[in-house]
């Protein structure tokens, strides 16, 4: 299956109302329990990262918590991931 991989701008110009901390959250959660996607902590931890940098209070608790079942490599890997997200906006 191909992947697809977006940055902020283009998800903002294919869909504005995604480019929302609230809509990175959801991604974030649907990453973190596999729902529509497959379960993929580093996956969740990235777009929880990015929902906080994008103003979401609500993500920093669920961030903290998803955290704790990670490694530091792990957790590592999803902050590269969320700045390399956000700096190719």
């Amino acid at each position: 299956m191909a992947r697809l991989d977006l940055g902020a701008a283009d998800i903002a110009a294919l869909v504005p109302d995604l480019d929302t901390g609230e809509a990175y959250l959801e991604l974030g959660l649907m990453h973190a329990v596999g729902r529509s996607v497959p379960l993929d902590l580093v996956a969740a931890h990235k777009w929880l990262n990015i929902a906080v940098a994008k103003g979401c209070k609500a993500a920093v608790a669920r961030r903290a918590e998803l955290a704790q079942e990670m490694s530091a490599d792990e957790i590592a890997a999803a902050q590269r991931a969320a700045r390399m997200f956000l700096h190719a906006a």
